[in-house]
């Protein structure tokens, strides 16, 4: 009877089941995008969507570290995929019988978080055992890739088959790729980590939770590098949430336009996640991550405030997600090498806790700041805001959001200039040795 794949062989075999899945999620994504817009015409209940569903997995993933490291870390993952799946088939219920509200997105939203928070911590952790260390900044880039890939094919699909299969259509598909995930995952081999039989880490629950927060605060460079995504992660989050309605309004509308800036975007983001994976990032890991940031906010966040043309979202979107893989691949390397196998799960969820935390205020703040100052101001004849800035964005709606983005992307890049002149964080990988050469 053969075996289970297992090494980088399974790794492979879950990465594609993972694709599958993840272009039935963008497709549903961008598809219930579309019908929120069409429903409310404004961007805070787009902002509130993203909110909701965001929030639970930075407010519960400290909590499934520690059962993450507890738990079989391939049912944990499973769990996760079900999970997602049953939060899927009741948005479709509600869609097929004429009762989905925007408020039902809040709540289905917030219920997929909870299982979200799972997948993320456990993954990570689950890679690090399975492929070898010389491969985990490849590994990121082939995530990375199969997210952007995700990302051009997901959006076409769903604008090409809205007409024809309707809103439900897509989701049912959604559900079909979550099935096909979890197939491929029950089909490989993870391993679980050697446990110690005096190990600090374990104890009451409450002691493990803390532990994850101690062990970054312990290592000052860690928590500094963690530091740097809670800054930038809040600029950007502002930025990407009003994105869409940014250009839903300056097209008036237009899905097609929207689908194809989003498919340029994840064709930058292939072809950075294809340089990754075959370069594996730089040799000093820390200059992919504050280069990263710099350039995401100035060459991305920048070109796609000041732009009023799809052209040039395009180019701006290209531009940002093929800086993206690099990022956060070689942060991914750095703490995959750095931190412990056997408390990965909970690190890892801290980490995400840390970096953001920002990210569901940069949410909640987003619309409302849309919509009650810039949109108005820009749009209001007399206003300072107007008379300055009119002549570089327009005045018409979607310029005060526009306006945001670009500020968004220049705080951004000051966040990278600024961490480079920190030692903690421009030497982290020679002030923190490779958890296999730790005593």
């Amino acid at each position: 009877m053969p075996s289970k794949p297992s090494g980088l062989r399974g790794f492979i075999l879950i990465w594609v089941g993972q694709v599958f899945s993840m272009i039935g999620s963008q497709m549903t994504h961008f598809a219930m995008g579309i019908w929120a817009w069409e429903q409310t015409k404004q961007a805070t209940p787009l902002a509130l969507v993203g909110l909701f569903s965001f929030a639970p997995i930075i407010i519960f993933s400290p909590f499934a570290g520690v059962l993450v490291d507890r738990w079989n870390r391939k049912l944990v993952m499973a769990m996760s995929d079900i999970g997602a799946g049953v939060v899927t088939l009741a948005i479709f219920i509600l869609m097929v019988t004429g009762r989905l509200e925007i408020w039902h997105l809040y709540i289905t939203g917030f219920i997929g978080g909870i299982f979200g928070a799972f997948q993320w911590p456990a993954y990570s952790a689950a890679i690090t055992l399975i492929v070898p260390k010389k491969h985990y900044a490849r590994t990121s880039g082939m995530i990375s890739m199969a997210e952007s890939g995700v990302g051009i094919i997901a959006p076409i699909l769903a604008a090409f088959l809205m007409p024809l299969i309707g809103v439900s259509g897509i989701i049912a598909v959604d559900l079909v790729t979550l099935v096909i995930a979890l197939l491929f995952l029950l089909m490989v081999v993870i391993p679980e980590p050697e446990r110690q039989p005096r190990d600090r880490s374990r104890g009451a629950f409450w002691r493990e939770l803390v532990y994850g927060f101690q062990y970054i605060i312990e290592k000052r460079s860690l928590l500094y590098l963690q530091l740097v995504f809670f800054f930038g992660n809040f600029f950007s989050s502002i930025a990407f949430t009003l994105l869409t309605p940014m250009i839903l309004a300056r097209t008036g509308g237009d899905s097609a336009v929207l689908g194809s800036e989003k498919s340029a975007g994840a064709i930058g983001g292939l072809l950075g996640g294809l340089v990754m994976t075959a370069w594996g990032g730089p040799k000093k890991k820390i200059h992919g991550v504050l280069g990263g940031w710099i350039f995401s906010g100035l060459l991305g966040l920048g070109l796609l405030g000041l732009s009023r043309s799809l052209t040039l979202w395009m180019a701006g979107s290209f531009l940002m997600t093929f800086i993206i893989p690099l990022l956060n691949g070689s942060n991914q390397a750095i703490w995959q090498a750095k931190v412990v196998p056997t408390v990965q799960g909970r690190v890892f969820s801290v980490r995400r806790f840390v970096a953001q935390v920002t990210a569901p205020i940069s949410m909640a703040i987003a619309g409302p700041l849309a919509d009650r100052v810039f949109e108005p101001a820009m749009a209001t004849d007399g206003h300072w805001m107007n008379r300055l800035f009119g002549p570089m964005f327009g005045t018409g709606s979607g310029s005060g959001m526009s306006f945001i983005i670009l500020i968004c992307g220049i705080l951004t890049a000051i966040v990278g200039l600024v961490s480079y002149q920190v030692r903690e964080i421009r030497e982290v990988e020679v002030l923190i040795p490779d958890y296999d050469a730790q005593s």
